[in-house]
């Protein structure tokens, strides 16, 4: 078994501090090589019986990802109604897309009926398929910070409106809006507490049983 030194469980630790939700991007292109190299690591995910159910778009027309942005508008503008006074004010000013700015947007879908994994533990748990997406998308965020990328995640988006203008297949569920792009700046603390909105918590909710 793979022993792993205490520098290298440091590092691995500051990464995971350094993985931050990007929304502030330079409009400088990625190398190929380097976006490349980011969805390789997909593959290195873990699944729910190896089913290995992402997949990927990658969002380049111009029309396709102006459909993106239309979407993302339209649902901050209904999320924004939806607060009031300060809670809203504050809300207007926050910066939830790079859209305009990322060189590259992917669109993350689970195939909900991938044969492949024959069914194992989905039997009971189907949710399992779309959480074995995140956890890939995880992996993916994690590699791109060692490359210097940054990835932000929208999620303030109609789900059903996006797979109809990616024209994706009925089987196609949405599970992640990322924008990729070379980071304006980078802060070990999130943007969300930076600006008021929330702070993280200052220790895990445990409950024994």
């Amino acid at each position: 078994m793979h022993e792993f030194s205490d520098d290298f469980r440091a590092g691995l630790t500051e990464l995971m501090r350094w993985r931050r939700d990007v929304r502030q991007f330079r409009t400088d292109p990625v190398e190929e090589a380097l976006v490349q190299e980011c969805l390789s690591t997909l593959s290195l995910a873990p699944s729910v019986g190896l089913s290995e159910p992402w997949r990927v778009m990658r969002v380049r027309s111009d029309s396709a990802r102006a459909a993106a942005l239309e979407n993302y508008q339209t649902a901050n503008a209904r999320a924004l109604e939806g607060y009031d006074g300060d809670k809203a004010a504050l809300y207007a000013s926050l910066k939830l897309s790079g859209m305009r700015e990322a060189p590259e947007h992917f669109a993350i879908f689970c195939d909900e009926a991938t044969t492949k994994g024959a069914g194992l533990g989905v039997a009971s748990m189907p949710e399992m398929r779309r959480y074995s997406v995140v956890g890939a998308i995880t992996l993916m965020w994690l590699h791109a910070r060692t490359l210097g990328l940054g990835i932000g995640w929208v999620s303030v988006l109609d789900p059903e409106q996006m797979c109809r203008d990616l024209d994706a297949p009925d089987d196609w569920s949405l599970v992640a809006y990322l924008c990729l792009g070379w980071p304006r700046d980078v802060s070990l603390t999130p943007e969300l507490e930076t600006k008021g909105w929330e702070a993280r918590a200052a220790s895990l909710h445990i409950e024994d049983r």
